[in-house]
């Protein structure tokens, strides 16, 4: 799953390319549009949980500047007894393909109880939905 972003002079640092943080924003956007397809908030607020994120670990490998299309891809590829992980990669555009590598991170979320707060086990209908996920590797 992915999603375009154009790179916006108020994405940028002092440096005029994309500040390392805002990267953040584009890993979330990806995470979101990636959720929606499979309906996980619906699944998530119909069961009152949360998949919060735990851990992000990003490797910066290029900076981005004004005027790039870069484009976000998201799947999921691991999931545990109370948490899962996404991978998502940052890439350049070029001519519509996703070309030169910008940013890469691995996504360690739990999932919680939204009375309790605590984190509960991944089963039953979400543990399906997300290994239909990563068997389809996207």
């Amino acid at each position: 799953m992915s999603v375009d972003i154009k790179v916006r002079g108020y994405h940028l640092d002092i440096y005029h390319h994309v500040n390392n943080g805002r990267y953040l924003e584009f890993l979330e956007e990806g995470r979101w549009e990636y959720f929606e397809r499979y309906e996980f908030f619906k699944l998530f607020e119909s069961k009152n949980l949360a998949f919060v994120v735990a851990n992000i670990n990003i490797s910066y490998r290029r900076p981005a500047y004004a005027g790039e299309v870069i484009r976000v891809i998201t799947r999921m590829s691991k999931i545990g007894n109370k948490s899962a992980q996404a991978v998502q990669e940052v890439r350049l555009l070029v001519n519509g393909e996703p070309a030169d590598l910008i940013a890469d991170a691995v996504v360690t979320f739990c999932l919680m109880d939204g009375d309790s707060q605590k984190s509960v086990p991944i089963a039953g209908e979400l543990r399906n939905v997300l290994e239909h996920m990563i068997e389809e590797g996207q």
